[in-house]
């Protein structure tokens, strides 16, 4: 009797439970509906590329390349299948032995597990959160059922292979091939198809890179999805007897912003960002961004630095190279940094410092454009003195070097302080100014003008300076720097294409001599001995800044303009001492560096020379004492120097002798074109090696 009603009581609970969870999956599945996709389940990484389409990096949240399932070999696909679930394409949405082998470990107080369909897996992943309960078990089932009344077999399935998880931070079938084989996925073996497949259970307990018992459990996990491909009668026994466990590829611990390349994608996002892209886009959009950036010239850059800056110098001293082209703005080349991971500072695009002499052409060009031509001669001894705002204002030259009368071209050769802050006095400083922001210095960055703007007393970024020297090579045409050229979406549709426009903001004739003189810089000055070997014509000029807080070299070619500095964490720090130099100068490291880049970022290309210079002014040397030019006096018969001791220049006609205020007058001969000999920028023809 007890039996009986101990029966009665088993039915009767069965049956109320069947039908509450009758009634309870029918509530379920007519209230809950597939919501949209979690925000990330069919995000894809955004790919940054060099200009020939060669891949720099990704950034995503999630790093995912959707791929259709045609272009998923049918290995792989088989694979998963007989890893996850051999029955997929004849079941129905879920299992029902495998749901009630999950109830059972419920109730014994386990964590929900097993029984999962493929389409269940993708409903879970792409749909909800990752919590372990009953009530999400059943939202999984409905969803899991109106996919299935919505999509076809091979829609889940792709959906599935490219939101499932495989660890190392990849998602997706094709990010995955990259991470363990560093290939496609359209390159997969069998061998390798049956690896991703295994891995993708449960990454972190088969990749086999974390630990031996992880290599242990994948090498037995492939030996199972090899046999069920064969049960499968998806591949032959031979083809599971050749097909060897693959060669896994060692896990990349770095991000995918290390190293110097984390600049290079972090100054593209911001870029991106001012032409209207959102970070959510470029977190989640699958974009593909074509850069302006060489993958020669930014090697290049890597290297140059790598292999000449000093070993063993401080870990504080940073250096910034930026590369552009003249006349379109593209950036070819940018080094912020060593490891963006470390420091996120970029010194190429964001980092400040003292730009020293670098400035000096500008005031060349003030006063080029007033029609002072370069054979003015001045004052170049040292220490002078001017005014500043009514306060004196010394100036002294490196090194307290004296010149006597020199030209402009020789002062600018050897860049002569006590010739250039007059200089700049005489054009005015706000024309210094002026013509600085023409060139491409931004108004970000601040310059007074006074004296000193003449000697780089502001503080430009590296990418600035680079942009400036640009404008000269391009022989006066402004073209804004820019590192984005074009933005693909994930269907290849054009969103962005970079329209480079130039403009001209100076004359050509004040551009040629203005190259003639900053290439004595290169042939007879102060970066001579930095950019030896080269091999090819080129104009610049070095800079340093007082107490050598920092050192720059920027010059150009007719096809490229670079500007490399090297500095410290702020203008009290010295450089002076690092790699056994007592003064380290523009024309030491930041020249060496420089010519290192640009020996790899032009190879190949034609050779081609300057314009020859127009001689501005006229080629009467004429003393320039004060507000207005002194006649030069008498000439001296002889050709030899006068009484103050003043330098003999050699030129392309024969020996001038140049006096000082009383001595005679030089030969009116020419300078000489770029085509002929230079100039001697020294008293005795040698070339100062001590460089400013």
């Amino acid at each position: 009797m007890a039996r009986k009603i101990i029966f009665r009581i088993f039915v009767f609970l069965f049956g109320f439970g069947f039908i509450a969870g009758v009634g309870l999956f029918a509530f379920a599945y007519f209230t809950v509906s597939i919501p949209n996709p979690n925000s990330f389940v069919n995000s894809q990484a955004t790919v940054f590329q060099y200009s020939n389409g060669v891949e720099i990096g990704r950034l995503g949240a999630q790093n995912r390349t959707i791929v259709p399932l045609a272009k998923i070999p049918i290995n792989l696909r088989r694979a998963v299948l007989a890893a996850e679930d051999r029955n997929f394409y004849s079941e129905r949405a879920f299992s029902v032995s495998g749901i009630m082998r999950a109830v059972l470990n419920n109730l014994r107080g386990g964590a929900l597990q097993g029984g999962s369909t493929i389409t269940q897996q993708y409903a879970k992943t792409a749909f909800l959160t990752p919590e372990r309960n009953v009530q999400r078990k059943i939202k999984e089932l409905v969803i899991a059922i109106k996919l299935e009344m919505q999509l076809s077999k091979d829609q889940i399935f792709e959906n599935y292979l490219n939101t499932i998880y495989f660890g190392r931070g990849s998602y997706g079938v094709e990010t995955a091939s990259q991470q363990y084989f560093n290939r496609s996925v359209s390159q997969l073996s069998i061998a390798q198809s049956a690896v991703l497949a295994s891995i993708m259970n449960s990454p972190g307990y088969y990749d086999p890179s974390y630990s031996v018992a992880n290599a242990n459990r994948l090498q037995a996990r492939f030996s199972y999805v090899i046999k069920g491909m064969v049960q499968g009668g998806w591949i032959t026994q031979e083809q599971a007897d050749k097909a060897k466990f693959p060669t896994v590829r060692a896990r990349v611990t770095s991000g995918s912003l290390s190293g110097p390349k984390g600049y290079v994608i972090a100054a593209a996002q911001l870029e991106l960002n001012k032409l209207g892209f959102s970070d959510e886009q470029l977190l989640v959009g699958g974009l593909i961004i074509k850069t302006t950036l060489e993958q020669n010239a930014q090697q290049g850059a890597v290297d140059a630095v790598a292999k000449q800056t000093p070993k063993n110098a401080p870990k504080n001293l940073h250096v910034g190279l930026v590369a552009v082209k003249p006349g379109t703005g593209e950036i070819i080349a940018l080094y912020g940094g060593k490891d963006y991971l470390v420091r996120q500072l970029s010194d190429a695009t964001q980092s400040i410092a003292l730009a020293g002499s670098t400035f000096k052409p500008f005031a060349l060009v003030a006063a080029l454009e007033a029609g002072i031509p370069l054979t003015s001669m001045w004052d170049g001894n040292s220490p002078q003195t001017f005014e500043d705002f009514v306060k004196p204002y010394v100036v002294s030259n490196y090194g307290n070097e004296q010149w006597g009368e020199v030209n402009l071209l020789k002062a600018t050769a050897h860049s002569i302080n006590t010739i250039f802050v007059p200089l700049g006095i005489k054009v005015g400083p706000n024309q210094v100014v002026d013509v600085a922001r023409r060139a491409g210095i931004p108004q970000a960055v601040a310059m007074m003008p006074t004296p000193s703007v003449v000697l780089g007393a502001a503080s430009p970024h590296v990418v600035d300076v680079a942009a400036a020297y640009a404008t000269f090579a391009a022989q006066g045409v402004y073209a804004k720097p820019y590192l984005i050229g074009r933005v693909q979406g994930p269907n290849k549709g054009v969103l962005y294409q970079a329209n480079p426009q130039g403009q001209e903001v100076f004359s050509k004739d004040v551009m040629a001599d203005l190259t003639y003189a900053l290439r004595e810089v290169v042939r007879s000055g102060t970066a001579t001995y930095g950019t030896a070997g080269l091999g090819r014509v080129a104009a610049g000029k070095t800079g340093t800044s007082e107490q050598n807080a920092s050192a720059w070299f920027s010059g150009y070619t007719p096809q490229l303009a670079a500007s490399v500095a090297f500095f410290r964490d702020n203008a009290s720090q010295t450089l002076n001492g690092i790699g056994g130099l007592n003064s380290v100068t523009g024309g030491t490291f930041p020249a060496k560096v420089w010519t290192a880049f640009m020996k790899v970022a032009l190879a190949g290309q034609p050779k081609l020379g300057f314009p020859k210079p127009a001689h501005i002014g006229g080629t009467v040397a004429t003393i320039m004492t004060g507000p207005t030019p002194a006649p030069m006096p008498t000439v001296d018969p002889s050709g030899t120097s006068g009484a103050s001791g003043a330098t003999g220049t050699s030129g392309a006609t024969g020996t001038l002798g140049v006096t000082g205020s009383t001595g005679a007058t030089p030969l009116r001969a020419p300078i000489p074109t770029v085509d002929e000999p230079a100039l001697s920028t020294g008293g005795s023809g040698s070339v100062s090696t001590n460089s400013h």
